[in-house]
């Protein structure tokens, strides 16, 4: 499926899943190189990072050019709308100043989580494109706390924090006495979703915390070095291996919302780098097992 699904091919209720996926982590990928990297935040960033979220996979993009026409966010039920965003002339302007606002503030040590709170909500309230704005939204503020040094070896996620309630994460955004941008909100106060935000970084290196104390009284090392030569992917597969000493595609599929053919294809390239053994090479189901080099990183288990 995954041959197919990377020519664009559409299949009922599973394409948007499978695409997302392979768009957000070639993203996540790229934003871990930005960080890297650490130039300066620009607009071609968050036009590059927005290419990859919607090219399913693809890593040959070019960045997006903002939307050249008006959208609006309706309730998926009652179809009334819940917000209006400015209009297609003004989104280059503000998106140009909310990019000089950033590099202003981290030049004057604005802390990182606060910025990294405000960019989120200014660029969900501008809403430069039709759609992937939200993945959007959340890998320039993952950019913008890895570059305050808030990267923590890359093994926490505010995704996590926000899936766990995602009402809350929508309730904090809904700011401003109107749902048109041109009415209220560019000028709303934004302190709630601020301490939202704030609370969810905390909560999330509160976890990395206990996990790094959990790892230290086993008589754990500084596992950085090879944590760091993991993708985005690996990392999250990590937490499989917390739990099962062997793993199967099954169990990729169902991490990441994919088939079961994209899931063995992602098992038998960590194979060839060497992330992963086969331990189990039965007929029906082939378990892996993590590659020697990397069991460490599991702390005590």
């Amino acid at each position: 499926m995954i041959e197919l699904v990377e020519r664009q091919e559409h299949f009922a209720g599973r394409e948007r899943d499978e695409k997302e996926v392979l768009g957000y982590y070639a993203a996540l990928a790229k934003m871990e190189q930005m960080a890297a990297a650490k130039e300066p935040i620009s607009e071609s960033q968050i036009q590059l990072l927005h290419a990859l979220v919607m090219a399913g996979g693809r890593r040959n993009v070019k960045p997006t050019p903002y939307r050249d026409g008006q959208n609006v966010i309706r309730d998926s039920r009652s179809k009334r709308i819940v917000y209006l965003p400015p209009e297609a002339k003004d989104v280059p302007l503000l998106m140009g100043a909310l990019v000089a606002w950033l590099r202003a503030s981290q030049a004057e040590g604005l802390p990182a989580p606060i910025l990294a709170g405000i960019a989120h909500y200014q660029f969900a309230t501008v809403h430069p494109y039709y759609d992937g704005n939200g993945r959007t939204a959340r890998l320039l503020t993952t950019l913008l706390l890895h570059l305050g040094g808030y990267d923590l070896k890359g093994i926490y996620s505010l995704e996590e924090y926000y899936a766990k309630n995602l009402a809350a994460y929508y309730a904090a955004m809904t700011i401003g006495p109107s749902h048109n941008y041109d009415l209220g909100r560019e000028e709303s106060d934004i302190t709630g979703w601020v301490d939202y935000f704030c609370a969810g970084a905390a909560e999330s290196f509160e976890t990395v915390r206990k996990r790094a104390q959990e790892a230290s009284a086993a008589g754990a090392h500084d596992f950085s070095s090879p944590l760091r030569r993991l993708d985005p992917r690996q990392r999250r597969v990590l937490e499989l291996f917390r739990e099962h000493d062997k793993i199967a595609s099954r169990d990729v599929e169902k991490l990441f919302n994919v088939s079961q053919r994209w899931a063995r294809k992602l098992l038998n390239n960590w194979v060839t780098d060497g992330f992963i053994i086969v331990a189990d090479s039965g007929t029906k189901s082939r378990k892996y097992g993590l590659a020697e080099e990397f069991r460490p990183l599991l702390g005590g288990k």
